[in-house]
């Protein structure tokens, strides 16, 4: 672990310096973010024109649900986006024996390697939208719920990240896909609003085979103060079983791998 994180800092540090040799990008990628949140509660307050509930949560709580939502769409795109789809080009051309022939773990080598730092600003527009969520809610968090959120923030994120991995990894046979990431990011939107939003067989893929109900429902609702216990063990126990069966899907997948010199 300690390793892993000596390299990350190194990654952090090289990728950082590259992207600072572009610092006019900044402030158009600002404006693009800006732009996307504000379109995101724009189509929020359409929804609530016309009910008072969405999916069983009011106005105050949906909102803080998206900026949850979109502080993880910005981390997801600062550390796993950029890295996602050179994964797909290394094992469609055999490259991936760079990363294999290197005295590091593979699996953690192709999902940190590339970051990309302006992306950071959509994690702070979401807490941002958190906060005024909070606001409108007129509601203040205990640390009991703070405490809760970030260890259900962190579960989710894993959960995000062990779910990506185990359909990018499909590329090692299904290599025809044109892009792996389309089919991730449809799932994740799902996400955006609450899952009572949806009906029938698509809420319960959504909630029992495709925990997407755990992703941002569930810090939302322990920052609000509406965790339990239970949530939040089962939070934490279903983003490690993910995790473990990411590993051992990538572990079996590298004896299929056909590399550029085979």
């Amino acid at each position: 672990m300690r390793r892993n994180l000596r390299i990350f800092r190194e990654f952090f540090r090289t990728c950082l310096v590259e992207e600072l040799e572009y610092r006019s990008e900044f402030l158009g990628n600002l404006l693009s973010s800006l732009f996307g949140i504000a379109i995101a509660i724009l189509t929020i307050q359409i929804f609530f024109f016309q009910t008072d509930q969405l999916g069983g949560w009011p106005y105050a709580d949906v909102l803080v649900l998206l900026g949850i939502f979109n502080t993880l769409q910005g981390l997801i795109d600062f550390a796993l986006k950029p890295n996602m789809s050179r994964l797909l080009q290394n094992i469609r051309k055999g490259t991936l024996d760079y990363v294999l022939t290197k005295p590091v773990d593979s699996m953690f080598f192709v999902s940190f390697r590339h970051l990309v730092f302006w992306r950071l600003v959509d994690v702070l527009l979401g807490l941002g939208l958190v906060a005024y969520g909070l606001w409108v809610k007129r509601y203040v968090p205990t640390l009991s719920d703070l405490l809760i959120f970030l260890v259900t923030l962190f579960a989710s994120l894993v959960l995000i990240y062990a779910l990506w991995m185990l359909l990018m990894t499909t590329a090692f046979w299904v290599i025809k896909i044109d892009d792996l990431s389309f089919v991730f990011n449809s799932f994740f939107e799902t996400t955006r609003f609450p899952i009572g939003t949806y009906r029938g067989w698509l809420r319960i893929v959504l909630t029992y085979v495709l925990p997407a109900a755990l992703i941002t429902s569930t810090p939302a609702s322990a920052l609000l103060g509406n965790w339990s216990v239970g949530a939040t063990l089962i939070t934490v126990v279903v983003a490690g079983i993910f995790l473990w069966l990411s590993r051992l899907f990538w572990r079996y997948a590298l004896r299929s791998y056909t590399s550029a010199s085979s």
